[in-house]
C-alpha cells in the first residue's frame, strides 16, 4: 500500500504572496516578520504529525510517485514548513522519506556530519523558527553515526582526523565524554547524548531560539532514527 499523494493540505495553507525578512533592533533584541502566510500548526499537532508520518513509514513504506510538478506550482512563490529539521548528512537518513514521504514545502531542513550546532545550522535554524514561523525544531541523531564514532575514538584512543573534520568532529566530543562510563553501548549513548546536547545548545547560543521557546510558541526536541528498524525516537 503506497502513500495516498494529495494536495489538501497544499490548499489549505493559501499559498499566496512573497516571503521578506524585516529585522528590527530592540535593545539587545530582535523582531522578525514575515509579510507572507506562515504555518497554522501547532506545536502539539506538529509532534502528533511527524509521530504519524514514522509511524506510516513503519507500516507502508512503498511511497508513490508524487504529483510534484503540482506541488512545485503551489509552493513556488512561497513556503511554509511546519518543522525545522536538524540531522545528519548520512545518506540514510533524508528526513522527508524516513517521514513517512513528506513532500515539498513541508520540512525545513539543515543537515551536517554529527547534526552539530555552528554558525550557519544556528543562523539557519533561526531563520526558520522566527521567518518562517515553525513551531517544532527537531534535532535528529542516528544509530550508528559516522561522525560519532569518530568522536568516542578521540575519547577512547585519542585518534586524530584530518583537516576540518577534525574540527568538526571536536564539537562532538564533549556528549561522547559524557557518558563515556555509563555502560552499554558507547557509541549509541553517544549519538544521544550528542542529540541532547544540540538541542541544549540552540537554547543557551540564541536567544531568538530561547525567547521563542519561553513564550510557547517553539519547541526543541531531541530524537534517534534507528537505521535498523526506520523508527524514530522521541529523547526529549
Amino acid at each position: 500500500m503506497c502513500i495516498k499523494c494529495d494536495l489538501q493540505n497544499v490548499g489549505r495553507r493559501k499559498m499566496l504572496g512573497g516571503l521578506a525578512l524585516a529585522g528590527t533592533l530592540l535593545g539587545n533584541r530582535h523582531s522578525f516578520a514575515s509579510d507572507g502566510p506562515t504555518t497554522t500548526v501547532t506545536t502539539a499537532e506538529a509532534v502528533a504529525k511527524l509521530k504519524a508520518a514514522n509511524d506510516k513509514y513503519l507500516q507502508s513504506p512503498e511511497i508513490c510517485a508524487r504529483d510534484l510538478k503540482t506541488i512545485r506550482e503551489h509552493v513556488a512563490k512561497v513556503q511554509m514548513p511546519w518543522v525545522t529539521v536538524l540531522g545528519c548528512s548520512d545518506s540514510r537518513v533524508p528526513p522527508e522519506l524516513l517521514f513517512g514521504g513528506l513532500g515539498v514545502g513541508e520540512l525545513f531542513v539543515v543537515r551536517n556530519a554529527g547534526n552539530t550546532i555552528d554558525t550557519a545550522s544556528l543562523g539557519t535554524i533561526e531563520y526558520g523558527v522566527s521567518v518562517l514561523k515553525t513551531p517544532l525544531i527537531v534535532v535528529m541523531g542516528h544509530e550508528r553515526c559516522g561522525a560519532v564514532v569518530a568522536a568516542c575514538e578521540i575519547v577512547e584512543k585519542k585518534a586524530t582526523f584530518p583537516g576540518s573534520i577534525g574540527k568538526m568532529v571536536e564539537t562532538i566530543v564533549p556528549a561522547a565524554r559524557s557518558v563515556e562510563k555509563a555502560g552499554g553501548d558507547f557509541v549509541d549513548n553517544a549519538v544521544r547524548a550528542n542529540a541532547k546536547q544540540s538541542a541544549a545548545k540552540l537554547l543557551s547560543e540564541s536567544q531568538i531560539i530561547a525567547d521563542l521557546v519561553k513564550s510557547g510558541r517553539t519547541k526543541v526536541v531531541a530524537a534517534r532514527y534507528d537505521l535498523d528498524d526506520g523508527r524514530v525516537e522521541y529523547l526529549t
